[in-house]
Protein backbone atom coordinates (compact mmCIF):
# COMPACT_ATOMS: atom_id res chain seq x y z
CA UNK A 1 0.00 0.00 0.00
CA UNK A 2 1.15 3.51 -0.79
CA UNK A 3 0.28 4.59 2.76
CA UNK A 4 2.66 1.97 4.20
CA UNK A 5 5.50 3.18 2.00
CA UNK A 6 5.01 6.83 2.97
CA UNK A 7 4.50 6.11 6.68
CA UNK A 8 7.66 3.99 6.91
CA UNK A 9 9.63 6.51 4.85
CA UNK A 10 8.50 9.33 7.17
CA UNK A 11 9.75 7.28 10.13
CA UNK A 12 13.01 6.66 8.23
CA UNK A 13 13.47 10.44 8.00
CA UNK A 14 12.54 11.01 11.65
CA UNK A 15 14.98 8.36 12.92
CA UNK A 16 17.72 9.35 10.44
CA UNK A 17 17.90 5.84 9.03
CA UNK A 18 20.14 4.73 6.21
CA UNK A 19 17.84 3.88 3.29
CA UNK A 20 18.55 1.41 0.50
CA UNK A 21 16.29 0.59 -2.45
CA UNK A 22 16.89 -2.57 -4.45
CA UNK A 23 15.59 -4.44 -7.46
CA UNK A 24 15.71 -8.24 -7.51
CA UNK A 25 16.81 -9.38 -11.00
CA UNK A 26 14.67 -11.95 -12.83
CA UNK A 27 12.67 -12.44 -9.66
CA UNK A 28 9.93 -14.52 -11.25
CA UNK A 29 12.12 -16.96 -13.19
CA UNK A 30 14.08 -17.62 -10.00
CA UNK A 31 10.84 -18.82 -8.42
CA UNK A 32 9.94 -22.50 -8.70
CA UNK A 33 6.49 -23.80 -9.56
CA UNK A 34 5.66 -26.94 -7.56
CA UNK A 35 4.79 -29.50 -10.25
CA UNK A 36 4.01 -32.19 -7.68
CA UNK A 37 1.55 -30.26 -5.51
CA UNK A 38 -2.08 -30.79 -6.49
CA UNK A 39 -3.60 -27.57 -7.76
CA UNK A 40 -0.22 -25.90 -8.28
CA UNK A 41 0.79 -27.59 -11.53
CA UNK A 42 0.69 -25.22 -14.53
CA UNK A 43 0.53 -26.42 -18.15
CA UNK A 44 1.06 -24.02 -21.05
CA UNK A 45 -0.22 -24.59 -24.57
CA UNK A 46 2.12 -23.46 -27.35
CA UNK A 47 0.93 -23.32 -30.95
CA UNK A 48 1.78 -21.85 -34.32
CA UNK A 49 5.23 -20.51 -35.32
CA UNK A 50 6.49 -20.72 -31.73
CA UNK A 51 6.38 -24.53 -31.96
CA UNK A 52 8.55 -24.47 -35.10
CA UNK A 53 11.03 -22.14 -33.40
CA UNK A 54 11.38 -24.45 -30.38
CA UNK A 55 11.90 -27.51 -32.59
CA UNK A 56 14.56 -25.66 -34.59
CA UNK A 57 16.34 -24.54 -31.41
CA UNK A 58 16.28 -27.91 -29.61
CA UNK A 59 14.81 -30.74 -31.70
CA UNK A 60 16.09 -33.37 -29.30
CA UNK A 61 13.96 -31.89 -26.51
CA UNK A 62 10.71 -30.92 -28.22
CA UNK A 63 10.21 -32.97 -31.40
CA UNK A 64 8.78 -36.08 -29.74
CA UNK A 65 6.13 -34.09 -27.89
CA UNK A 66 4.58 -32.17 -30.79
CA UNK A 67 0.99 -33.15 -31.65
CA UNK A 68 -1.59 -31.90 -34.13
CA UNK A 69 -4.91 -30.27 -33.27
CA UNK A 70 -7.17 -29.16 -36.13
CA UNK A 71 -4.25 -29.41 -38.51
CA UNK A 72 -1.94 -27.20 -36.43
CA UNK A 73 1.17 -28.16 -34.48
CA UNK A 74 0.66 -27.92 -30.74
CA UNK A 75 3.03 -28.42 -27.83
CA UNK A 76 2.00 -28.77 -24.18
CA UNK A 77 4.71 -27.95 -21.65
CA UNK A 78 4.76 -28.00 -17.87
CA UNK A 79 5.90 -24.72 -16.33
CA UNK A 80 8.71 -25.18 -13.81
CA UNK A 81 9.47 -21.48 -13.16
CA UNK A 82 7.20 -18.49 -12.61
CA UNK A 83 7.02 -16.51 -15.85
CA UNK A 84 6.18 -12.85 -16.44
CA UNK A 85 2.60 -12.61 -17.62
CA UNK A 86 1.29 -15.53 -15.57
CA UNK A 87 -1.36 -14.59 -13.02
CA UNK A 88 0.22 -16.82 -10.38
CA UNK A 89 3.76 -15.48 -10.74
CA UNK A 90 3.45 -12.52 -8.36
CA UNK A 91 1.94 -14.69 -5.63
CA UNK A 92 4.53 -17.44 -6.12
CA UNK A 93 7.38 -14.94 -5.84
CA UNK A 94 5.75 -13.23 -2.85
CA UNK A 95 5.51 -16.54 -0.98
CA UNK A 96 9.14 -17.31 -1.79
CA UNK A 97 10.47 -13.89 -0.72
CA UNK A 98 8.38 -13.85 2.45
CA UNK A 99 9.64 -17.30 3.44
CA UNK A 100 13.22 -16.23 2.74
CA UNK A 101 13.15 -13.07 4.88
CA UNK A 102 11.28 -14.81 7.68
CA UNK A 103 14.14 -17.32 7.76
CA UNK A 104 16.54 -14.52 8.81
CA UNK A 105 14.34 -13.16 11.59
CA UNK A 106 11.87 -10.79 9.92
CA UNK A 107 8.26 -10.67 11.09
CA UNK A 108 5.60 -9.55 8.62
CA UNK A 109 3.24 -6.78 9.72
CA UNK A 110 -0.27 -8.36 9.73
CA UNK A 111 -1.77 -5.06 8.57
CA UNK A 112 0.37 -4.98 5.44
CA UNK A 113 1.85 -8.29 4.25
CA UNK A 114 4.50 -6.43 2.25
CA UNK A 115 6.12 -4.81 5.30
CA UNK A 116 8.43 -6.76 7.61
CA UNK A 117 10.66 -5.90 10.57
CA UNK A 118 13.39 -7.39 12.71
CA UNK A 119 15.63 -6.06 15.45
CA UNK A 120 19.35 -5.77 14.67
CA UNK A 121 21.74 -4.39 17.29
CA UNK A 122 18.79 -3.14 19.32
CA UNK A 123 17.31 -1.11 16.45
CA UNK A 124 14.54 -1.84 13.99
CA UNK A 125 15.35 -3.02 10.48
CA UNK A 126 12.37 -2.48 8.15
CA UNK A 127 11.84 -3.89 4.67
CA UNK A 128 8.97 -2.76 2.43
CA UNK A 129 8.52 -4.41 -0.95
CA UNK A 130 6.31 -4.37 -4.03
CA UNK A 131 6.88 -7.47 -6.17
CA UNK A 132 10.66 -7.28 -6.84
CA UNK A 133 11.26 -3.66 -5.74
CA UNK A 134 12.14 -3.18 -2.08
CA UNK A 135 13.14 -0.51 0.43
CA UNK A 136 15.34 -1.39 3.39
CA UNK A 137 16.12 0.95 6.30
CA UNK A 138 18.14 0.87 9.53
CA UNK A 139 20.02 3.51 11.51
CA UNK A 140 23.30 1.65 10.88
CA UNK A 141 24.41 1.57 7.20
CA UNK A 142 26.32 -1.65 7.90
CA UNK A 143 23.01 -3.47 8.41
CA UNK A 144 21.99 -2.54 4.87
CA UNK A 145 25.45 -3.64 3.66
CA UNK A 146 24.90 -7.07 5.17
CA UNK A 147 21.33 -7.27 3.90
CA UNK A 148 22.51 -6.47 0.38
CA UNK A 149 25.09 -9.26 0.62
CA UNK A 150 22.33 -11.64 1.68
CA UNK A 151 20.16 -10.55 -1.27
CA UNK A 152 23.03 -11.15 -3.69
CA UNK A 153 23.78 -14.57 -2.24
CA UNK A 154 20.12 -15.51 -2.40
CA UNK A 155 19.03 -14.00 -5.71
CA UNK A 156 22.12 -13.29 -7.82
CA UNK A 157 24.12 -15.92 -9.68
CA UNK A 158 26.20 -16.44 -12.79
CA UNK A 159 22.99 -16.87 -14.78
CA UNK A 160 21.30 -13.62 -13.70
CA UNK A 161 22.24 -10.00 -13.12
CA UNK A 162 23.43 -8.66 -9.79
CA UNK A 163 20.94 -7.14 -7.40
CA UNK A 164 20.53 -3.49 -8.35
CA UNK A 165 20.87 -1.29 -5.30
CA UNK A 166 20.75 2.47 -4.65
CA UNK A 167 22.09 4.17 -1.53
CA UNK A 168 22.07 7.81 -0.55
CA UNK A 169 19.47 10.50 0.07
CA UNK A 170 17.32 10.22 -3.09
CA UNK A 171 15.50 7.12 -4.27
CA UNK A 172 13.36 6.56 -7.35
CA UNK A 173 10.86 4.12 -5.90
CA UNK A 174 7.57 3.05 -7.51
CA UNK A 175 7.21 6.14 -9.74
CA UNK A 176 7.99 8.65 -6.97
CA UNK A 177 11.20 10.14 -5.67
CA UNK A 178 11.71 9.74 -1.92
CA UNK A 179 14.15 12.47 -0.87
CA UNK A 180 15.81 12.37 2.57
CA UNK A 181 18.33 15.16 1.92
CA UNK A 182 16.67 17.53 4.45
CA UNK A 183 17.25 16.23 7.98
CA UNK A 184 14.14 14.82 9.60
CA UNK A 185 12.02 15.48 6.50
CA UNK A 186 10.66 13.21 3.79
CA UNK A 187 10.22 15.04 0.50
CA UNK A 188 7.81 13.29 -1.87
CA UNK A 189 9.04 14.48 -5.24
CA UNK A 190 6.59 13.92 -8.10
CA UNK A 191 8.04 16.55 -10.44
CA UNK A 192 9.04 14.15 -13.25
CA UNK A 193 5.54 12.66 -13.25
CA UNK A 194 3.92 16.11 -13.32
CA UNK A 195 6.19 17.22 -16.17
CA UNK A 196 5.23 14.16 -18.24
CA UNK A 197 1.51 14.82 -17.61
CA UNK A 198 1.86 18.41 -18.79
CA UNK A 199 3.82 17.36 -21.87
CA UNK A 200 1.29 14.69 -22.89
CA UNK A 201 -1.89 16.72 -22.32
CA UNK A 202 -3.50 18.00 -25.54
CA UNK A 203 -5.80 20.55 -23.91
CA UNK A 204 -5.18 24.24 -23.36
CA UNK A 205 -2.84 24.89 -20.45
CA UNK A 206 -2.76 28.44 -19.19
CA UNK A 207 -1.64 29.99 -15.91
CA UNK A 208 -3.57 29.30 -12.73
CA UNK A 209 -2.36 29.49 -9.13
CA UNK A 210 -5.45 27.63 -7.93
CA UNK A 211 -6.70 24.28 -9.30
CA UNK A 212 -10.42 25.12 -9.33
CA UNK A 213 -12.99 27.85 -8.76
CA UNK A 214 -16.07 27.92 -6.55
CA UNK A 215 -18.15 26.23 -9.30
CA UNK A 216 -16.17 22.97 -9.24
CA UNK A 217 -19.08 20.83 -8.01
CA UNK A 218 -21.70 22.51 -10.20
CA UNK A 219 -22.87 20.74 -13.35
CA UNK A 220 -24.21 22.41 -16.49
CA UNK A 221 -26.75 20.00 -17.97
CA UNK A 222 -26.65 21.88 -21.28
CA UNK A 223 -22.90 21.42 -21.79
CA UNK A 224 -22.06 19.28 -24.84
CA UNK A 225 -20.63 15.81 -24.33
CA UNK A 226 -17.04 15.21 -25.41
CA UNK A 227 -16.33 13.14 -28.51
CA UNK A 228 -14.99 9.60 -27.98
CA UNK A 229 -11.30 10.48 -28.42
CA UNK A 230 -11.37 13.46 -26.07
CA UNK A 231 -13.51 11.58 -23.53
CA UNK A 232 -10.86 8.85 -23.49
CA UNK A 233 -8.13 11.43 -22.86
CA UNK A 234 -10.25 12.99 -20.10
CA UNK A 235 -10.55 9.60 -18.41
CA UNK A 236 -6.81 8.92 -18.79
CA UNK A 237 -5.74 12.20 -17.19
CA UNK A 238 -8.23 11.97 -14.34
CA UNK A 239 -6.76 8.55 -13.53
CA UNK A 240 -3.23 9.97 -13.77
CA UNK A 241 -4.31 12.72 -11.41
CA UNK A 242 -5.70 10.12 -9.02
CA UNK A 243 -2.32 8.35 -9.02
CA UNK A 244 -0.58 11.68 -8.42
CA UNK A 245 -2.78 12.91 -5.57
CA UNK A 246 -2.12 9.72 -3.62
CA UNK A 247 1.63 10.32 -3.88
CA UNK A 248 2.49 13.73 -2.56
CA UNK A 249 0.14 16.04 -4.46
CA UNK A 250 -2.92 15.96 -2.21
CA UNK A 251 -3.45 19.61 -3.12
CA UNK A 252 -5.31 18.50 -6.29
CA UNK A 253 -7.38 15.76 -4.66
CA UNK A 254 -10.67 17.67 -4.36
CA UNK A 255 -10.71 18.39 -8.08
CA UNK A 256 -9.72 14.86 -9.02
CA UNK A 257 -12.34 13.39 -6.67
CA UNK A 258 -15.07 15.36 -8.44
CA UNK A 259 -13.80 14.77 -11.98
CA UNK A 260 -13.61 11.03 -11.26
CA UNK A 261 -17.41 11.06 -10.92
CA UNK A 262 -17.66 12.51 -14.45
CA UNK A 263 -15.66 9.96 -16.46
CA UNK A 264 -18.67 8.05 -17.86
CA UNK A 265 -20.06 10.92 -19.93
CA UNK A 266 -17.72 13.92 -19.58
CA UNK A 267 -18.78 17.24 -21.05
CA UNK A 268 -17.03 20.33 -22.38
CA UNK A 269 -17.52 21.89 -18.94
CA UNK A 270 -15.72 18.96 -17.30
CA UNK A 271 -12.89 19.28 -19.83
CA UNK A 272 -12.49 22.97 -18.97
CA UNK A 273 -12.25 22.07 -15.27
CA UNK A 274 -9.55 19.52 -16.10
CA UNK A 275 -7.70 22.16 -18.14
CA UNK A 276 -7.74 24.53 -15.15
CA UNK A 277 -6.36 21.80 -12.89
CA UNK A 278 -3.62 21.04 -15.44
CA UNK A 279 -2.83 24.77 -15.64
CA UNK A 280 -2.41 24.77 -11.86
CA UNK A 281 -0.09 21.76 -12.08
CA UNK A 282 2.05 23.61 -14.61
CA UNK A 283 2.30 26.66 -12.34
CA UNK A 284 3.23 24.45 -9.37
CA UNK A 285 5.20 21.79 -11.24
CA UNK A 286 8.33 22.38 -9.14
CA UNK A 287 6.60 22.06 -5.76
CA UNK A 288 7.58 19.13 -3.55
CA UNK A 289 5.52 18.07 -0.54
CA UNK A 290 7.44 17.87 2.75
CA UNK A 291 6.39 15.44 5.49
CA UNK A 292 7.69 15.35 9.08
CA UNK A 293 6.91 13.21 12.13
CA UNK A 294 6.72 14.85 15.55
CA UNK A 295 6.28 11.51 17.29
CA UNK A 296 6.11 8.13 15.56
CA UNK A 297 3.46 6.95 18.04
CA UNK A 298 1.13 9.92 17.61
CA UNK A 299 -1.32 10.10 14.69
CA UNK A 300 -3.36 13.15 13.76
CA UNK A 301 -6.54 12.94 11.67
CA UNK A 302 -8.79 15.75 10.46
CA UNK A 303 -12.24 14.54 9.40
CA UNK A 304 -14.89 16.77 7.84
CA UNK A 305 -17.92 16.77 5.53
CA UNK A 306 -19.50 19.31 3.23
CA UNK A 307 -23.28 19.09 3.39
CA UNK A 308 -25.38 18.58 0.25
CA UNK A 309 -22.81 19.96 -2.23
CA UNK A 310 -23.44 17.59 -5.13
CA UNK A 311 -26.15 17.83 -7.78
CA UNK A 312 -28.07 14.91 -6.25
CA UNK A 313 -27.84 16.67 -2.85
CA UNK A 314 -25.37 14.16 -1.45
CA UNK A 315 -22.60 15.37 0.83
CA UNK A 316 -18.82 15.03 0.50
CA UNK A 317 -16.40 13.30 2.91
CA UNK A 318 -12.77 14.23 3.45
CA UNK A 319 -10.08 13.13 5.87
CA UNK A 320 -6.36 13.79 6.06
CA UNK A 321 -3.68 12.15 8.20
CA UNK A 322 -0.38 13.48 9.46
CA UNK A 323 2.34 12.39 11.85
CA UNK A 324 3.23 16.01 12.53
CA UNK A 325 3.67 18.30 9.54
CA UNK A 326 2.43 17.69 6.03
CA UNK A 327 -0.21 15.18 5.00
CA UNK A 328 0.81 11.55 4.42
CA UNK A 329 -2.51 10.17 3.24
CA UNK A 330 -5.96 11.54 2.54
CA UNK A 331 -9.35 10.63 1.15
CA UNK A 332 -11.94 12.72 -0.65
CA UNK A 333 -15.17 11.05 -1.73
CA UNK A 334 -18.83 11.62 -2.42
CA UNK A 335 -21.07 10.10 0.25
CA UNK A 336 -23.26 7.17 -0.78
CA UNK A 337 -26.42 8.27 1.04
CA UNK A 338 -28.21 11.58 1.48
CA UNK A 339 -27.82 13.25 4.86
CA UNK A 340 -30.60 15.32 6.41
CA UNK A 341 -28.29 17.77 8.18
CA UNK A 342 -24.66 18.83 8.38
CA UNK A 343 -24.36 16.96 11.70
CA UNK A 344 -25.56 13.76 10.05
CA UNK A 345 -23.21 14.31 7.10
CA UNK A 346 -20.26 14.60 9.48
CA UNK A 347 -21.27 11.44 11.32
CA UNK A 348 -21.45 9.61 7.99
CA UNK A 349 -18.02 11.03 7.12
CA UNK A 350 -16.55 9.47 10.25
CA UNK A 351 -18.04 6.10 9.31
CA UNK A 352 -16.57 6.48 5.80
CA UNK A 353 -13.01 6.82 7.13
CA UNK A 354 -12.94 5.03 10.49
CA UNK A 355 -11.58 1.80 8.98
CA UNK A 356 -8.58 3.69 7.57
CA UNK A 357 -8.06 5.47 10.90
CA UNK A 358 -7.97 2.14 12.73
CA UNK A 359 -5.76 0.57 10.07
CA UNK A 360 -3.17 3.33 10.54
CA UNK A 361 -3.18 2.90 14.32
CA UNK A 362 -2.81 -0.87 14.14
CA UNK A 363 -0.22 -0.75 11.38
CA UNK A 364 1.99 1.52 13.52
CA UNK A 365 1.36 -0.66 16.58
CA UNK A 366 2.77 -3.64 14.69
CA UNK A 367 5.68 -1.50 13.54
CA UNK A 368 6.76 -1.53 17.16
CA UNK A 369 5.10 1.63 18.50
CA UNK A 370 3.04 0.06 21.26
CA UNK A 371 1.19 3.04 22.71
CA UNK A 372 -0.11 4.73 19.59
CA UNK A 373 -2.28 7.77 20.29
CA UNK A 374 -4.84 8.66 17.62
CA UNK A 375 -6.29 12.18 17.75
CA UNK A 376 -9.25 13.01 15.50
CA UNK A 377 -9.95 16.70 14.97
CA UNK A 378 -13.56 17.81 14.35
CA UNK A 379 -15.11 21.25 13.87
CA UNK A 380 -18.76 20.35 14.57
CA UNK A 381 -19.56 20.21 18.29
CA UNK A 382 -22.98 18.62 17.72
CA UNK A 383 -21.36 15.75 15.87
CA UNK A 384 -18.74 15.39 18.59
CA UNK A 385 -21.49 15.02 21.23
CA UNK A 386 -23.12 12.26 19.19
CA UNK A 387 -19.79 10.52 18.67
CA UNK A 388 -18.91 10.75 22.37
CA UNK A 389 -22.28 9.89 23.92
CA UNK A 390 -23.92 7.82 21.20
CA UNK A 391 -27.71 7.78 20.93
CA UNK A 392 -28.02 9.51 24.30
CA UNK A 393 -27.29 12.77 22.48
CA UNK A 394 -29.60 12.05 19.53
CA UNK A 395 -32.32 14.59 18.75
CA UNK A 396 -35.38 14.43 16.53
CA UNK A 397 -33.14 15.07 13.53
CA UNK A 398 -30.61 12.35 14.33
CA UNK A 399 -32.46 9.60 16.22
CA UNK A 400 -33.11 7.71 12.96
CA UNK A 401 -29.40 7.09 12.34
CA UNK A 402 -28.22 3.52 11.89
CA UNK A 403 -26.28 1.93 14.74
CA UNK A 404 -23.19 1.57 12.52
CA UNK A 405 -22.63 5.32 12.72
CA UNK A 406 -22.06 5.02 16.47
CA UNK A 407 -19.12 2.61 16.25
CA UNK A 408 -16.97 5.66 16.91
CA UNK A 409 -18.64 5.92 20.36
CA UNK A 410 -17.28 2.50 21.33
CA UNK A 411 -13.80 3.51 20.18
CA UNK A 412 -13.91 6.70 22.25
CA UNK A 413 -15.07 4.80 25.34
CA UNK A 414 -12.29 2.22 24.87
CA UNK A 415 -9.83 5.12 24.47
CA UNK A 416 -8.65 3.82 21.10
CA UNK A 417 -9.16 7.30 19.67
CA UNK A 418 -9.45 10.82 21.08
CA UNK A 419 -11.80 13.47 19.73
CA UNK A 420 -10.61 17.07 19.87
CA UNK A 421 -12.27 20.24 18.67
CA UNK A 422 -10.62 22.14 15.85
CA UNK A 423 -11.76 25.60 14.67
CA UNK A 424 -13.04 25.54 11.10
CA UNK A 425 -10.28 27.90 9.97
CA UNK A 426 -7.71 25.26 10.99
CA UNK A 427 -9.65 22.26 9.68
CA UNK A 428 -7.27 20.81 7.08
CA UNK A 429 -9.91 18.41 5.79
CA UNK A 430 -12.04 21.43 4.82
CA UNK A 431 -9.64 21.90 1.89
CA UNK A 432 -10.96 18.73 0.28
CA UNK A 433 -14.65 18.77 1.17
CA UNK A 434 -15.36 21.75 -1.06
CA UNK A 435 -13.52 23.95 -3.56
CA UNK A 436 -11.94 26.48 -1.21
CA UNK A 437 -10.38 29.49 -2.92
CA UNK A 438 -8.44 32.65 -2.12
CA UNK A 439 -6.53 33.08 1.13
CA UNK A 440 -8.22 30.04 2.71
CA UNK A 441 -6.90 27.90 -0.14
CA UNK A 442 -3.32 29.05 0.38
CA UNK A 443 -3.45 28.72 4.17
CA UNK A 444 -4.78 25.16 4.12
CA UNK A 445 -2.52 24.17 1.25
CA UNK A 446 0.54 25.23 3.26
CA UNK A 447 -0.63 23.01 6.12
CA UNK A 448 -1.23 20.04 3.81
CA UNK A 449 1.97 20.25 1.76
CA UNK A 450 4.23 21.77 4.45
CA UNK A 451 5.51 24.15 1.75
CA UNK A 452 5.80 27.65 3.14
CA UNK A 453 5.43 29.83 0.08
CA UNK A 454 2.62 30.72 -2.34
Amino acid sequence: MTESILITATIDAKQKRDVMTSDIPNAFVQTDVDKHKIGERIVMKIKGPMVDMLIEMAPEIYSDYVIEENGRKVLYVMILKALYGMLQSSLLYYNKFRKDIESIGFEVNPFDPCVANRIVNGKQHTVVWHVDDLKSSHVDPKVNDEFLKWLEEKYASDNVEKVKSVRGKRHDYLAMWLDFSEEGVLQIDMRPYVHSMIEDFSGTIGKSKQPWNEKLFRIDEKSNKLDEERAKEFHTFVMKGMFLCKRGRQDIQTGIAFLATRTNEPTKEDWNKLCKLMSYLKCTSEEVTRVEADDEARIYWWVDASFSVHRDMKSHTEAVMSLGKGVICSTSTKQKSNARSSTEAELIAMDDVISKILWTKRFLHHQGFKNVTTIIYRDNTSTMKLETNGRESASKRTRHLDIKYFYITDLVKRKEVQLEYCPTKLMMADYMTKPVIGTTFYKLKRMITNIHHD
